[in-house]
């Protein structure tokens, strides 16, 4: 028996469009492979695999446009077929099916373009945050080419399927009603059997990340991501109990100078310095958008692209082997401002109940600081407004109309055209948002009010655009353009401070949000961690070179510490100059989790395994070890902690 009844040409039109589907398909995952030629897996068997994984995850796309059509055609009555009302139906929706389709594929490939990876929680981000996303797009890629080149593959596609008679077959076929029932019965059997048994995670059956991505369907991976943007760290990811999780952690975590306040689960603990200080230095902390420690003349980048980073590093503190927790900016938020381990899933900083928490805020506040955070586009992005808001901090940023939660007990104050010199999809310029802190910083001064303020820079992002003449290298031409304005910017930021009355008072703090990029072909690109980090203070910090390998949750807990200051503290970040800290660097995908110590990695998975490996720095490249079941478990502990302590409300 066939699937589709051979008297009847109901289905032609459905069954071509399918036809079409996956030759698309196959000739994006093409691309992909020529796209990646150099590190992928390109044996016969690795290939044959990612090609029939990828049209197994087609067909699974496909199931569900099947539903859809397939129950049309199951009610319509027989005497409407072919009429007016079925001719609008069909063709309408075949051309917004088409569009949607292509519009998809050209999206994938500026997707991959951008991060080396098929659709995945990013892209359901982007759905929400509209304003930003487009103006990207329309700055960054030549939509006068790219739009017009969608509706003429749309015109094309339609032709071919006129001009051989799809629609004409389809309309003047005539099919009962009893005929009709099976093609619906065995779409939708499909469709639920994608829904309950398949996992985007099932296309990752290889050890190199870019063969997995390939075989998965861009359709697929988005509405997969957007079900499961939370994670249950117990239901996805190895665990131990929670008393053993907990023992493991207070034990990294004890130091000579700490006493845990409780002995339940939880790391709150005094931490007591024997000068306990009373200095209260400002700082000014700026997290930089996409720093990667690879564009530096002190790693070895020959360009020249940040000669200000360079020329200050050896007068601070310079941390030489820090990384960052993450590859997304509300990860590096997440990591400075609670010190805290990725969390699976979402980044806490985009979460629900997540204000009122024990941040780096509360430090300041109980010095009497005033805490403000700075960000030159809408802070409704990403939602950056309502955690900084709903955790102390006053708001600076480009409003757009967008307004705070009558919940987040806060002020906020809108950046006004009358500032802005130049603005792009992201925000303003640096040097914008540089200036309207040092005009607060001024206000704060002249209060004798001591002040922490947070600014988070965008210059440093696609499309590239900056002022012109700043620099030797035009904007909107690359990431080196963007890289070496976003350090003009702080050169001139500092110039401009050396001139206040606050200066000789005041600590600077830089440090990278994430990487450039961090798509790489294992499971976590390693080097694609590494990020600069150097506090600078001239009366207050003493300059030298911090080798230990280290992480972005430390940079609060290490200041504190350089300060001599007694604290409560509810971070699972250490100050890295104590003689009794164990180097450490916890780093994570979306879905990844790790914990690298020297050369060693373990890796959580969120299929219930850990993978152990070596980490050759020269070739970054991991290698297979046999899983070591004490790492294994500090692994797991110091994730699986994080989660029990934000679920369970122990943060606040």
């Amino acid at each position: 028996m066939k699937l589709f009844d051979s008297t009847s040409k109901r289905y032609q039109l459905l069954l071509g469009f399918s036809a079409w589907y996956l030759l698309f398909s196959f000739f994006i995952r093409i691309i992909f492979l020529f796209w990646q030629l150099d590190e992928i897996d390109i044996s016969f068997i690795s290939l044959l695999r990612i090609l029939f994984t990828g049209v197994f995850f087609d067909l699974g796309v496909l199931s569900f446009l099947y539903v859809i059509s397939t129950l049309y055609i199951l009610i319509i009555p027989s005497k409407f077929i072919g009429k007016k009302l079925d001719r609008i139906a069909i063709y309408s929706s075949f051309i917004l099916s088409l569009l949607i389709f292509v519009f998809t594929f050209f999206a994938e490939i500026t997707f991959w373009d951008e991060f080396k990876c098929r659709f995945n929680f990013v892209a359901v981000d982007y759905l929400i945050y509209t304003f930003e996303v487009v103006q990207n797009i329309h700055e960054s890629y030549p939509l006068y080419i790219l739009l017009p080149s969608i509706f003429l593959i749309v015109a094309v596609i339609f032709y071919f399927f006129y001009k051989n008679n799809f629609f004409k077959e389809t309309f003047e076929a005539k099919i009962t009603v009893k005929k009709r029932i099976l093609p619906f019965f065995i779409s939708i059997c499909l469709m639920f059997f994608f829904v309950l048994f398949i996992q985007n995670s099932d296309a990752e059956w290889s050890k190199n990340r870019y063969n997995n991505e390939i075989s998965k369907a861009g359709i697929y991976s988005f509405f997969a991501e957007f079900r499961n943007n939370k994670l249950d760290f117990k239901t996805f990811y190895p665990f131990i109990s929670d008393q053993d999780a907990f023992q493991i952690i207070r034990n990294n975590l004890t130091d000579d100078n700490i006493k845990f306040v409780t002995n339940d689960f939880s790391i709150k603990r005094e931490i007591s310095d024997s000068l306990n200080s009373d200095v209260r230095p400002n700082v000014i902390f700026v997290l930089m958008e996409s720093m990667s420690a690879s564009f530096m003349s002190e790693f070895g980048n020959e360009k020249k692209i940040t000669p200000f980073l360079d020329s200050i590093a050896n007068q601070g503190m310079f941390f030489r082997n820090i990384q960052a927790t993450g590859n997304r900016t509300v990860r590096g938020m997440e990591a400075v401002t609670l010190s805290i381990p990725p969390t699976p899933g979402q980044s806490i900083v985009k979460r629900p109940n997540n204000s009122n928490l024990y941040t780096i805020s509360n430090v300041f506040k109980s010095k009497n600081y005033k805490c403000n955070f700075f960000y030159g586009g809408d802070g409704y992005f990403d939602n950056m407004n309502a955690f900084y808001g709903g955790n102390g901090f006053d708001i600076y940023d480009r409003g757009r109309g967008s307004v705070l939660s009558d919940a987040i007990k806060t002020t906020r104050h809108n950046i006004d055209d009358s500032e802005v010199t130049f603005e792009n999809a992201w925000g303003i310029c640096d040097e914008d948002i540089y200036n309207k802190m040092i005009q607060v910083a001024d206000s704060y001064h002249n209060k004798k009010q001591p002040f922490f303020n947070f600014i988070m820079t965008t210059s440093n992002h696609r499309p590239y655009t900056y002022p012109e003449n700043k620099i030797d290298i035009p904007s909107g031409t690359g990431r080196n353009g963007a890289v070496k304005y976003s350090d003009y910017a702080l050169k001139q930021m500092l110039k401009k401070a050396q001139t206040k009355p606050w200066f000789k008072n005041t600590i600077f703090v830089f440090v990278a949000d994430h990487c450039a990029s961090s798509a790489g072909k294992d499971e976590i690109d390693v080097e694609n961690y590494h990020i600069p980090a150097i506090i600078y203070g001239k009366n207050h910090i003493k300059p030298n070179t911090v080798d230990v390998l280290c992480s972005q949750m430390d940079i609060f807990p290490t200041l504190f510490g350089a300060l001599n200051w007694s604290y409560t503290s509810n971070f699972f970040g250490k100050n890295v100059l104590s003689k009794n800290y164990e180097q450490r660097a916890l780093i994570g995908t979306y879905l990844k989790l790790a914990l690298k110590k020297e050369d060693k990695v373990m890796i959580l998975s969120n299929k219930k395994s850990g993978h152990y490996y070596k980490w050759d720095k020269g070739s970054n490249k991991l290698s297979p070890l046999p899983v070591n079941k004490k790492v294994l478990e500090e692994t797991i502990s110091w994730y699986q902690t994080a989660d029990y302590l934000y679920l369970n409300g122990k943060l606040k």
